[in-house]
């Protein structure tokens, strides 16, 4: 029931998702930690620049990326300049975009996670003569494990459900960005509704395990910190 080209669609989606929640649990933390402690006047807007693809319709943000990351695009001429070629459809470009597109989901979570923490625990590590990179690292990520977990799970399961951002950046290129999603697009299309049926049942099996997974996470949560 599931050709080979829904088994390629399949890995390349889990292979997409993996990279895009490496890249945003690296980009999202210094940010989420920055939002939480940073008393600057630059904090509201970066917030809501943050939050942007919460509200924005992915074919906008897609839009937009395409346009900058293509030939005639700034960061598209700097690719060119530096003969790394054009980044739209290609897979470089969907970890792009799906990192833009997934970036609210691993930074509300540590965040919340961050902010959840207090100030009492790095007052007790500056006692003891620790530094803010020391503090951050030996008391702030441990306290706010549960945090990133959430962020993780979440961003790795919203990165497999895109389909706007990646049609827009990647199109739809068999072996190289045809993910999950647009790759049950075209079988719709194709009026295939019993392959499209297998891997739109697995999506929502994953999707039910991911919420339920994350739900029991909260609750274990705030057992612990009670």
């Amino acid at each position: 029931m599931i050709s080979p080209e829904d088994w390629n669609a399949i890995g390349l989606t889990l292979r997409l998702a993996g990279i895009s929640t490496l890249v945003l649990l690296l980009l999202a933390s210094p940010l989420a930690w920055w939002l939480a402690r940073s008393q600057s006047a630059w904090r509201a807007p970066v917030a809501a620049l943050t939050s942007l693809p919460l509200v924005l319709p992915p074919t906008v943000l897609g839009f937009y990326l395409l346009v900058t990351l293509g030939p005639d695009g700034p960061l598209g001429r700097l690719t060119l300049l530096l003969g790394l070629g054009t980044l739209p459809f290609s897979f470089a470009g969907l970890v792009i975009g799906s990192v833009v597109y997934s970036l609210p989901f691993a930074v509300q979570p540590l965040l919340h996670a961050f902010q959840n923490m207090g100030n009492r625990p790095l007052e007790l590590a500056a006692t003891l003569r620790a530094s803010p990179l020391d503090a951050f690292f030996s008391v702030a990520l441990p306290l706010a494990w549960p945090g990133f977990v959430s962020a993780a799970v979440l961003s790795f399961a919203h990165t497999i459900g895109e389909f706007g951002m990646v049609l827009m950046m990647g199109g739809n290129i068999p072996g190289q960005t045809r993910v999950l999603s647009t790759q049950i697009y075209g079988h719709v299309e194709a009026m295939a509704y019993t392959q499209a049926h297998a891997l739109a049942a697995g999506m929502l099996v994953f999707s039910f395990a991911v919420l339920l997974a994350l739900n029991l996470l909260q609750k274990r949560g705030l057992r612990m910190g009670t």
